[in-house]
């Protein structure tokens, strides 16, 4: 299956799925609107708005995925999948709003309480409700898990609160019919304060997508693994990724060979490692550069001994790779891989001093790398 084939199939999932929702959402907040006005409850009328706010999200949804997967262009060669991301943060803002307005509604009903009249015909329409709302819930999770939609899974998240909202309004009216206690306003303001939480953390985790926030240690070791299963690479370090929408994730990568190989032998190596990762992870490798490791002199291994021995000696460096000795130039090249820490440049500096003072004769071409991804 071909890449724009892959993003079209998956394009008609979630739009499909997103109509579903709408579809569901506009009966199920018609007919709490009804219950809500005829019985007085605040709580049931907040749970209808609530469904029509799933609709709107399920609107921007299909919206956001139709642009996201318009093929690239010259002025966006990367193509538009990160208007998924902006569409996901459009729901995080509703969902926000929508707890905000019912947290309003909720201090309202509490200052000015007014009895609400629930009958049996009522409770069993939001009953079913929240049954029809958590099949719905999991729907969405779900499918937005399985083809990576963020929009999706908001939606399905947002949802689910909707869900205990009516579960709070449901044991509020028993509470009353009961006990003759009115809670559903003091419910609905703690349920609501969840959703603005919720709201809150969805809007986070979408901005940190589009930051840029390190892979998933899971994807990152299984892409490793693969490109060292290709024969002839005997490391493979400085793996980065770039997210450019949840079905185009781009990636670079610096490989150990022996300094035997000759260009061919390279070429052929790098073309297997670009095919074998987009075939098994879906990743493009877009930048294959090249470690030369040492094959010809037994005395580099006691060098790169003595140097990996200074270097662990500062617990802030992560690694030391590409190391290779040029005894006709004097030369030592090889890359440290240094911790996220705030001085991490002055013990850089620090650590290629102490190695260039152990070895005069050298020059010594230390490279600084930080560790982009597990």
């Amino acid at each position: 299956m071909s890449e724009r084939t892959q993003v079209a199939s998956r394009g008609r999932v979630i739009i499909r799925t997103s109509i579903i929702g709408i579809i569901v959402n506009i009966f199920l907040a018609g007919f709490k609107a009804l219950v809500g006005i005829v019985t007085g409850s605040i709580a049931i009328i907040l749970d209808a708005v609530n469904n029509l706010s799933d609709a709107l999200s399920s609107v921007i949804t299909i919206l956001g995925t139709a642009l996201a997967g318009k093929a690239p262009d010259k002025k966006h060669p990367l193509g538009y999948g990160r208007i998924e991301y902006m569409s996901a943060i459009v729901i995080s803002m509703i969902v926000l709003y929508a707890g905000i307005t019912s947290f309003v509604e909720s201090v309202k009903a509490i200052l000015h309480p007014e009895t609400a009249d629930y009958s049996a015909t009522a409770l069993i329409i939001v009953a079913v409700g929240v049954v029809v709302k958590i099949a719905l819930s999991q729907f969405f999770i779900n499918t937005g898990k399985k083809v990576s939609s963020e929009s999706l899974v908001a939606s399905g998240t947002e949802a689910r609160f909707d869900a205990i909202i009516s579960v709070a309004t449901l044991v509020a009216a028993f509470i009353y019919i009961f006990f003759g206690l009115s809670l559903e306003s003091w419910l609905a303001a703690i349920i609501s304060l969840v959703l603005i939480k919720s709201g809150f953390e969805m809007l986070r985790d979408t901005i940190s997508q589009i930051l840029g926030q390190r892979i998933d240690s899971t994807t990152s070791k299984a892409v490793k693994k693969t490109i060292l299963s290709v024969d002839g690479v005997q490391g493979a370090y400085d793996l980065i990724f770039s997210d450019y929408g949840p079905d185009r994730v781009l990636a670079s990568v610096h490989i150990e060979i022996p300094d035997t190989f000759t260009a061919d032998k390279i070429d052929s190596i790098t073309r297997e490692i670009t095919s074998r990762v987009y075939n098994e992870h879906n990743v493009s490798i877009i930048s294959v550069g090249v470690y030369s490791v040492n094959t010809k002199d037994e005395k580099i291994a006691a060098l790169r001994g003595s140097i990996s021995k200074t270097v662990s000696q500062h617990n802030e460096v992560l690694q030391m790779h590409g190391f290779f000795v040029d005894f006709q130039k004097k030369e030592i090249r090889f890359d440290l891989v240094m911790d996220f820490v705030p001085n991490r440049n002055d013990i850089y500096k620090e650590v290629v001093k102490e190695i260039q003072a152990q070895h005069p004769d050298f020059r010594i071409y230390a490279n600084m790398d930080v560790s982009y991804s597990d």
